[in-house]
């Protein structure tokens, strides 16, 4: 048992387990293990057919980690750094080494940039985020929204109140610093 000064059960030998458990080891002789003829021993063969794989060609600098000498033969290209949002990765990955908190932190900082920037392309491409509709708020006053969250029952009750906060928060702080940037905008070009 863990944790107590008790010693520890040894392990079973092969005889009693294949006592005990019908089939144990059925495969410990050669022969009886169906892939024997095509297996081929031979300790040099590592099983590659090459001493270092073909690199994948790198069409924009890839964040690297700093503990590694250089970049994977194969990485992804889905999502290319770019924006303020590219910097910050690519801030994290110079500086800091992966078991720092300052790396992580920075790589979830240029997450939340991220969702500001494709929400202000949106913006600009004149079709902006539909806010009511991602946020389900249409589902809660129809739907029987209200019914179900005053069951008892829910596990996620406590969070209720806070569920506004989290939505709303984000925009008012974004109008309040676009308000307060306007205003000395305009109070700069009276003087």
């Amino acid at each position: 048992m863990a944790y107590t000064p008790d010693k520890p059960k040894l392990a079973e030998s092969s005889d009693d387990l294949r006592a005990r458990i019908p089939g144990w080891g059925a495969d410990l002789d050669p022969k009886d293990r169906p892939a024997v003829p095509q297996e081929r021993f031979d300790p040099g063969f590592a099983g590659a057919h090459w001493e270092f794989p073909e690199r994948q060609p790198e069409r924009w600098p890839r964040e690297r980690s700093i503990e590694h000498a250089f970049l994977t033969p194969v990485f992804g290209t889905s999502c290319p750094p770019r924006g303020l949002s590219g910097r910050i990765r690519r801030l994290a990955y110079e500086r800091y080494s992966e078991g720092r908190a300052a790396h992580w932190l920075l790589l979830l900082a240029g997450d939340r940039v991220d969702v500001l920037e494709s929400r202000l392309r949106s913006l600009a491409t004149g079709h902006p985020d539909r806010l009511i509709a991602e946020t389900g708020i249409r589902g809660e006053l129809t739907g029987h929204g209200r019914a179900s969250r005053a069951d008892p029952h829910r596990a996620d009750r406590a969070h209720h109140p806070l569920d506004p906060v989290v939505v709303a928060a984000p925009w008012l702080l974004g109008a309040g610093v676009a308000y307060l940037v306007a205003r000395r905008f305009t109070r700069a070009r009276r003087h």
